[in-house]
């Protein structure tokens, strides 16, 4: 990680202006983020997504072009503003969305610029679209934060739409290089929170030397009005928010395999 103080001047991460060619659909970003990785990130969230998740916070992200356009460079200098603060709180940036792999070539063009400004990275993704990170990606990204939506297969494809197998690849894809993982786990009440289903998801993680790190992340209802004023059918306005007590049983599942969960 560099060592720069505000008044450095920005560093010329791109000569040839390839990342200012470079452009994606943008749903939005978050300049101070602290969930999506260590430390205070920049986080950049992306639309397009095959997924169809029930729990979805951000549905208007399923949509590619429901974004707007803006290129590489111009998401770099934006970046280089916060960088000063981001180093000193430990952070860096992470890409999210929708899904990230839904747009390769924009999310391995932002990333190489990431890294030439010294920068920590991270890729928040289901793993479905696992072909789409490529060697040259992967080598861009310090963390992964591998979202883990179920670990039966049909319950898995009854809560996003598709199948588990391309997920359970890309694990074994990451464990494979080396590259760090966060799995990430939504407990649903009613839904994904069945011992059936949280013994499989543990027993993933186990096979997986290169995890650091389980997230069980409680069901909300944040993201419900999104729904509503996009016309579309939200299956859970009955099911209620995951609690302390469930969480705390959830984590009890997981350490009987050896795993802390938090």
């Amino acid at each position: 990680m560099s060592n720069v103080t505000e008044s450095d001047d920005k560093p010329d991460i791109d000569p040839d202006g390839f990342q200012a060619k470079t452009i994606g659909y943008i749903h939005s970003i978050e300049t101070a983020g602290t969930v999506d990785g260590p430390g205070v990130r920049y986080v950049v969230f992306l639309t397009g997504c095959p997924l169809s998740c029930w729990y979805c916070h951000n549905p208007d992200c399923m949509k590619m072009k429901n974004g707007f356009l803006r290129s590489a460079g111009d998401i770099l200098d934006d970046i280089q503003d916060y960088r000063w603060f981001i180093e000193r709180a430990k952070g860096g940036v992470t890409i999210s969305g929708g899904e990230p792999l839904a747009q390769p070539q924009f999310v391995k063009t932002l990333f190489r610029g990431v890294k030439a400004l010294g920068m920590h990275t991270a890729l928040d993704t289901s793993g479905f679209l696992n072909k789409a990170a490529d060697e040259e990606l992967l080598s861009y990204v310090d963390l992964v934060l591998l979202d883990i939506k179920s670990g039966l297969p049909d319950l898995y494809k009854k809560v996003t739409g598709v199948a588990l197998q391309p997920t359970l690849d890309f694990a074994q894809k990451l464990d494979d290089i080396g590259k760090p993982v966060w799995v990430r786990f939504v407990l649903v009440p009613d839904l994904t929170d069945g011992e059936d289903n949280i013994e499989e998801v543990a027993k993933i993680c186990a096979r997986h030397k290169n995890i650091e790190r389980i997230d069980i992340l409680p069901f909300h209802q944040m993201g419900e009005y999104k729904w509503h004023e996009l016309g579309m059918e939200y299956k859970l306005q009955n099911t209620r928010q995951a609690d302390e007590t469930d969480v705390e049983r959830a984590r009890a599942i997981f350490a009987r395999h050896g795993i802390k969960a938090v």
